[in-house]
């Protein structure tokens, strides 16, 4: 396995085009290549870092012996010049939207077409289409019948059975029915595509490709077996269309075998064929992960962009990522439904090179800006007893209460953070990804372990924080927030009372940002009113907010789109149309003249004069001293956009 130290540290023939996966015939050609073992299509720039998809993958396979080419954002609009450059790869074709659903990268709640793609140089809008792996996919096939293709990503990831998509507003079938691609890898792919590669080099056919773990196949619906412990037959796609509760169910089944350590087989038909989806593979090991970062990236945008700005990449160029999967389960998050709820975590050996090698950059001030994750503060951390994991059905280690068998210790940590912030040429380092404080803030009666909690939540907040630290309530009410499955608020005023007293304690002066949603199913209008009350009481003036957006396989997209919920059957109220998401989405600027009078509108249609009291103790005519409020709006669309993608690789830097 080549040394991260002989990748990332030589700076100085960084320009030279062997340090790079080709991305065109001459690049091929200055390696001394005549063709290539595999293509991998993109709809992301290509930046040779970990936190780019197609570049670990690319780099995984060149650490296995194979040639490797990235097409990033090809035309698929004009002779498809890209699509045919590198001509017939010897193994396969590779296809991923990028790291965002391309619905998510390209509209906004309000479905609005955005302006801009933080994946693209200058962040150019129009470089990939919508559904690229469809797009993508159906051209090679087209161009080149007999060779396989094979697509992953999140987008082909979180489509892989029937869904709801909510910018066509409608239930989609499984992404196999529209695509040409001959398999999907769903999840984090290092060791499916070494497999896959592997495979069709040995002659193995799709079939016994599609028998490997996640992987996603077509096979005739006579081939369906009995239901059985390791087969589970969802209900058909064409039922799902007509019976919403039979999608809700499907979900249940869904959610819970991503999350189980020796999942079972999911079948689903669509007509004459169905889909397979083979379970996850175990979770990674220490020396696998440590395998996939420690590979030689460059960890720079391809000098094909000559400068330009990736804003993707500026918001992690100085972050290292500790650990994949997330044990929250959030009902609107689907971290776990891509990566997993168990935690895989590198070894500190590994974090440490990569802290070190940041350092050697020539840019580099001294600043890391996240040592983080998921969830920033969930690495190493798993069951004390992992053979209760390996039965475990929950897809949430936190709600309704912290599991008794779940290792919530933050002294690993903190002792992590110790070494990095001891490196030579590291000043500081920060957390940038969300902080779990139900989970920092656990206590079970050991001295020990809920001492070194207290002191992660002061260290956190003394020196691990840059002016901001991200927390994430979502709500104030009870019971949307035990739909959202997250704690309850009064958690959030007890962490927001030692992020004040160390603050005052050490004489500084930091932001506490905490996000919030509207119009989460099972959130009403007068619950939105009581959040603006209650975070007002708290001299909280909001604006790193966002309107719930449903996109492909969370608890609450289903909820959204069945009004039920999957585990109890019972209905559920959501907000659905753009005048009820509007009525409580203005409560968050209760502080604005401009959405007073919407808002005084509302409480009288509520019937709540309490309410509009506490809201404007002043009378209508009063206008509130505005502090600095909590957030930025400029920032908080690229915010909210990380915030829902879902991604696969820069999931580290999304709250939770």
């Amino acid at each position: 396995m080549p040394d991260i130290n002989n990748g990332i540290l030589d700076r100085i023939n960084v320009s030279d085009p062997k340090r790079w996966l080709p991305t065109s015939v001459k690049e091929m050609r200055q390696r001394g290549w005549d063709s290539v073992d595999v293509v991998l299509f993109t709809g992301d720039a290509y930046v040779d870092h970990p936190s780019f998809g197609a570049a670990v993958l690319g780099r995984v396979l060149e650490s296995h012996g194979y040639k490797v080419a990235i097409v990033p954002q090809p035309n698929w609009r004009d002779d498809l010049r890209d699509f045919k450059k590198f001509g017939r790869p010897r193994l396969f074709f590779g296809v991923s939207a990028g790291a965002m659903d391309s619905m998510v990268n390209h509209y906004t709640a309000a479905r609005r077409r955005r302006s801009d793609d933080a994946y693209t140089p200058d962040a150019r809008h129009g470089m990939r289409p919508d559904y690229p792996t469809i797009v993508y996919s159906n051209i090679l096939k087209d161009l080149f019948p007999d060779v396989p293709v094979i697509a992953g990503g999140i987008e082909a990831s979180m489509r892989r059975l029937s869904h709801y998509d909510y910018w066509q507003d409608r239930l989609r079938a499984s992404l196999m029915a529209d695509t040409k691609a001959d398999l999907i890898i769903y999840g984090m792919g290092e060791r499916s595509i070494v497999e896959v590669a592997r495979g069709i080099e040995q002659g193995m056919s799709i079939d016994e490709l599609a028998r490997l773990p996640q992987m996603v196949s077509r096979v005739p619906v006579d081939q369906l077996p009995e239901a059985d412990a390791d087969n589970i037959i969802l209900h058909p796609y064409s039922e799902c269309l007509k019976d919403k509760a039979k999608q809700a169910a499907n979900f249940k089944h869904i959610e819970q075998q991503s999350n189980r350590y020796h999942g079972a087989t999911l079948w689903q038909s669509h007509g004459k064929w169905a889909v397979k989806v083979t379970p996850m593979y175990e979770p990674m090991t220490t020396e696998q992960i440590d395998a996939s970062f420690d590979l030689p990236y460059t960890r720079l945008p391809h000098p094909r962009y000559k400068g330009k700005r990736i804003p993707a990449f500026d918001m992690i160029k100085f972050s290292v990522n500790m650990h994949r999967g997330c044990f929250g389960g959030c009902a609107f998050c689907t971290i776990s439904a891509h990566q997993g709820k168990f935690i895989a975590s590198r070894s500190e050996d590994s974090i440490l090179r990569e802290v070190k090698a940041l350092t050697q950059m020539p840019d580099f001030k001294g600043y890391v800006s996240d040592l983080g994750g998921p969830s920033a503060n969930m690495y190493g951390m798993g069951g004390h007893d992992e053979s209760k994991c390996e039965k475990c059905l929950r897809p949430s280690c936190l709600h309704p209460k912290v599991c008794p068998n779940l290792d919530t210790d933050h002294s690993r940590l903190l002792n992590l953070y110790h070494k990095v912030d001891a490196i030579p040429g590291v000043k500081k380092s920060f957390i940038g990804s969300g902080v779990r404080y139900d989970l920092s803030m656990h206590t079970n009666g050991d001295k020990r372990h809920d001492q070194a909690n207290m002191e992660y939540n002061r260290e956190l907040i003394a020196r691990h924080v840059s002016g901001r630290l991200q927390v994430a309530p979502e709500h104030t009410e009870d019971h949307v927030l035990m739909l959202m499955r997250k704690p309850s608020f009064d958690l959030f005023n007890d962490f927001k009372k030692i992020f004040d007293d160390v603050n005052r304690s050490e004489n500084i002066n930091q932001q506490l940002i905490p996000y919030f949603i509207s119009s989460h199913p099972g959130c009403h209008e007068v619950d939105m009113a009581e959040l603006a009350v209650k975070t007002r009481d708290m001299n909280m003036h909001l604006e790193q907010v966002q309107d719930f957006t449903p996109t492909p396989m969370t608890l609450a997209t289903e909820i959204y789109y069945t009004g039920i919920h999957p585990y109890t059957g019972e209905k559920v109220f959501t907000a659905t149309t753009a005048e009820m998401k509007q009525a409580q989405r203005q409560f968050f600027f209760w502080y604005d003249p401009a959405y007073r009078e919407g808002i005084v509108k509302s409480l009288k249609r509520l019937h709540r004069p309490d309410l509009q009291a506490r809201l404007f103790p002043g009378g209508l005519g009063y206008i509130p001293k505005v502090a600095r409020p909590f957030g930025d709006r400029k920032a908080n669309s690229q915010t909210s956009r990380f915030r829902n993608e879902n991604n696969s690789k820069l999931s580290h830097k999304r709250r939770k």
